[in-house]
C-alpha cells in the first residue's frame, strides 16, 4: 500500500479543487490522491473511480512528480486553422458583401457554399463543419441576410412598399369572398 503524506495546505487546497471542479476527470484525479492519503489501496480506488490500477498509478506518479500541476489535463494542440491571415479578413468581407459581390447567383450564403467558395478561388478546402466553426469563432452568420433597408434607393424603397400593399389587399380580398357551391 502507498501512502502519501499531504500537507494541511495541501489537503484544504485539493477537497477544493474536489468541490468546485466541473471537470470530472480532473475531480477523479485529484479524488484518487486524497483516497491514498486516507489509506485506501491502489485497486480499491480503481474499482471505486471505475479506472484501471494503472490509471490510478499514473495519477499517483504524476502528483509525486509534478504535484497538482502534474494531475491537470493538458490537451493537445491540434491542426492549425487552414484559414488564416488575411484570408481570415477576406472570407469575413465575402459574408459582408454577400454572393453576388463574388459573382455568384444566390441570395446568401450557407457554409457549404462559403467552403465550396474558398476552394474555388484559393484552394483551400474546408468541411462545412470547419466552417460553422470560423463562423461562431468570428461573430458572422453567413445564413443571414445583409441587406440593409437603409441603404436602398429611396425609389425601391417606395415602390416595394407600393408592391406589399397591393399584395395585402389581394390576398384580403381573395379570404372574403364566397365559397363557390359545388
Amino acid at each position: 500500500m502507498v501512502r502519501l503524506d499531504l500537507s494541511s495546505r495541501e489537503i484544504t487546497q485539493l477537497e477544493e479543487i474536489f468541490q468546485t471542479t466541473t471537470d470530472r476527470r480532473f475531480r477523479n484525479r485529484v479524488q484518487a490522491i486524497l483516497m491514498t492519503h486516507r489509506g485506501r489501496t491502489q485497486p480499491q480506488i480503481a474499482a471505486d473511480l471505475l479506472v484501471d490500477e494503472r490509471t490510478v498509478r499514473r495519477w499517483l506518479t504524476a502528483w509525486r512528480d509534478k504535484r497538482l500541476e502534474g494531475l491537470r489535463i493538458h490537451w493537445a494542440p491540434g491542426a492549425p486553422a487552414r484559414i488564416r491571415g488575411p484570408l481570415v479578413a477576406e472570407v469575413i468581407e465575402w459574408v459582408r458583401l454577400g454572393p453576388q459581390a463574388c459573382g455568384l447567383n444566390r441570395a446568401n450564403w450557407t457554409r457549404a457554399e462559403l467552403a465550396q467558395h474558398l476552394w474555388r478561388t484559393h484552394g483551400v478546402r474546408v468541411a462545412e463543419r470547419s466552417m460553422r466553426r470560423f463562423c461562431r469563432r468570428h461573430g458572422i452568420r453567413p445564413y443571414r441576410p445583409t441587406y440593409r433597408f437603409l441603404r436602398a434607393d429611396t425609389a425601391q424603397q417606395a415602390q416595394a412598399r407600393r408592391d406589399l400593399r397591393r399584395l395585402k389587399k389581394r390576398g384580403v380580398q381573395r379570404r372574403m369572398r364566397p365559397a363557390q357551391p359545388g
